[in-house]
């Protein structure tokens, strides 16, 4: 592995890339626990289902949201 200098831009492009990995991953975290847990707010289910389906989504939100994160920063260190 060789070490060189990076540019201003280069630099200053990693916390852009960084921010938009975490926002990314915020509105897809948002997006699956609401379509995976949002039956709990418009239908009356058993108190069973309904943690349930909060539990499994915040789990799945919360997986993808770690996944989306590692992706977009793992390609963005391929580029370079």
């Amino acid at each position: 592995m060789t070490t060189r200098q990076r540019s201003q831009a280069e630099r200053d492009a990693i916390p852009v890339e960084i921010g938009y990995a975490l926002l990314s991953a915020c509105f897809l975290g948002v997006l699956v626990f609401a379509t995976i847990a949002g039956p709990t707010a418009v239908w009356d289910l058993p108190a069973g289902m309904e943690n349930f389906l909060r539990v499994a989504g915040l789990w799945v939100a919360g997986g993808l949201a770690v996944i989306r994160v590692v992706h977009v920063l793992w390609r963005y260190g391929q580029r370079g």
